[in-house]
């Protein structure tokens, strides 16, 4: 999910948290398709994104309907008068001509009074619907669009000078099939991430302080780094959120070079800790590096010199859309099963609290900060979209998906269907805590289960809620009530409220299990 000028159709990115966006952007009738022949050889054809306003003259809604003109390009000129028009005319062409200082309905009206079939202008300062009094453009009978300057200097190069040219302008899919990836992805994710975070807890017997104790030297029953988000923290992490999406939109472009730097850290530090837990499952290649005085596992070595590679790797060719996207997503998937892992709520308060706030922070930066901002932009888009970046950057923090369906959408830009980390780790820490208490309880998964349902239902509803607006909308007004709902309604009918939204004891075990285990604790090093 480069960015483009304001006044375009955006294309919707993710936040540092929070996001849920699926390339599903206000298209309207603002975007069209200029598809080029070569007069030479048929079967040299290319197809180049414009952008038009509908309100003046709207286009063909496919190549069948669309009538094909002879290309003229007089990029060395900015049609401003009529001295511009060279001296074997334009009639019945479809005209190029470079912006300049002239408005867009004086260019359009020369081009129809010499008779010309339509008018391209070709921009080097961005594209955007071209603007102007539409009482003027009633007399005239032409089409006029915008196309980049370097796709026409492109489109010289591979079809030559002799090109016909059709503008039309095709719906947009209503549904791209990226959004089921996406959909899978990110259930999967939460629903791993969950099991994962209680798989510590059930492993070690912690479901009882009678057997806390470490069983002997030899086993491997070390206490994890988790940490424990209380009301308080809760707190003061969704004022950080807000601090830091305020700073991102007037610091962008410094700020995102920060972001991918801590993502790239997190992200190769996430992917050692997850292929550790598979590994340390594997009872071979277990031999020691010789000559150190804690001697290590090779294995374990070569790990991190592998995490460190994939991260690098990123950080390299993070721009390169044909295929790092699938690196991208990895680093990404591991990045969100390892903060789901670490960090753990200690009761559904705890899960209320933040959820709640988030949902707050959602709505606010979306649909309030309009109101405020000079441009009446939405801060959360801007730097989602990241508007204010001048190298293109993007923040890194999504699963990005390319585009199944071929659309003036994919054409214009926007290939790929995205969605935000924080919409799969922050309901993610709900199941998780479901997860936990389930195996506190001995409920046998119910709440877990019934939890991760909840979350794919809440992931289905913004799916619709965005096929049937075509706007921005924050997934966590839709993922939000689904998942408190579920699981108050599932304590309530259990008649287990009082302890699920009190928790059981995991502070109290924490505390207990860091006594017991330091007269004994085992090591990781022989």
């Amino acid at each position: 999910m480069g960015a483009m000028d304001s006044g375009l159709s955006w294309r919707p990115g993710s936040s540092v948290r929070l996001l849920l966006l699926f390339g599903l952007c206000q298209v309207g009738a603002e975007q069209g398709i200029l598809h080029a022949v070569s007069n030479l050889s048929s079967t040299l054809v290319r197809e180049y994104c414009v952008f038009y306003n509908g309100d003046w003259m709207p286009f063909p809604k496919s190549l069948d309907n669309a009538t094909e003109y002879p290309l003229q390009d007089l990029t060395s000129t900015i049609l401003c008068d009529s001295t511009d028009v060279p001296p074997d005319g334009i009639k019945d062409k479809l005209v190029v001509v470079k912006r300049g200082n002239c408005t867009f309905i004086r260019k359009a009206q020369i081009a129809h009074k010499h008779f010309a079939k339509a008018l391209l202008i070709a921009s080097l300062a961005g594209l955007s619907p071209p603007a102007g009094n539409k009482s003027d453009f009633e007399k005239l009978n032409i089409p006029v669009a915008l196309i980049d300057y370097h796709d026409i200097l492109m489109m010289r190069k591979i079809l030559g000078d002799h090109i016909s040219g059709a503008l039309y302008s095709p719906p947009v899919p209503v549904l791209d099939y990226s959004i089921l990836i996406i959909f899978v992805i990110a259930v999967a994710t939460v629903a791993v991430g969950s099991y994962w975070s209680g798989m510590d807890e059930h492993g070690s017997g912690s479901s009882t302080l009678s057997d806390s104790r470490p069983q002997s030297n030899g086993e491997d029953k070390t206490k994890d780094s988790s940490a424990m988000l209380t009301p308080l923290t809760v707190v003061v992490f969704v004022v950080i959120c807000s601090v830091m999406i305020v700073l991102l939109y007037f610091f962008y472009k410094w700020l995102v070079y920060m972001v991918i730097g801590i993502f790239a850290l997190a992200a190769a530090v996430s992917v050692y800790n997850c292929l550790a837990t598979l590994l340390k499952r594997i009872p071979y290649w277990k031999c020691k590096a010789p000559y150190v005085q804690r001697r290590i596992e090779v294995r374990l070595v070569l790990l991190a010199l592998f995490s460190v590679t994939l991260s690098a790797i990123w950080v390299v060719y993070r721009n390169d859309d044909r295929w790092v996207w699938i690196l991208h997503d990895c680093l990404g998937v591991a990045f969100c099963l390892n903060f789901m892992k670490t960090l753990k709520m200690p009761h559904f308060k705890s899960c209320v609290i933040l959820l709640v706030l988030l949902l707050i922070y959602d709505v606010f930066f979306v649909f309030v900060t309009p109101y405020f901002t000079k441009n009446h932009e939405s801060i959360m888009v801007e730097v989602a979209a990241g508007s204010g970046s001048t190298g293109g950057e993007k923040l890194p923090v999504v699963i990005r998906v390319p585009r199944l369906v071929s659309s003036v959408v994919t054409l214009c830009g926007m290939s790929f269907s995205i969605l935000g980390f924080g919409d799969i780790i922050v309901p993610g820490l709900l199941v998780a805590y479901c997860r936990r208490f389930d195996l506190q309880t001995n409920t046998s998964n119910i709440y877990f289960i019934l939890c991760t349902i909840a979350y794919a239902v809440g992931m289905i509803l913004t799916f619709i809620v965005l096929i049937l607006t075509k706007m921005a909308q924050p997934a966590l007004l839709y993922l939000v009530p689904c998942i408190l709902v579920t699981c108050a309604v599932t304590a309530w009918s259990r008649k287990e409220m009082k302890t699920f939204w009190a928790g059981s004891d995991y502070e109290v075990l924490d505390v207990t299990s860091d006594a017991l285990l330091q007269d004994d604790e085992p090591s990781w090093y022989e």
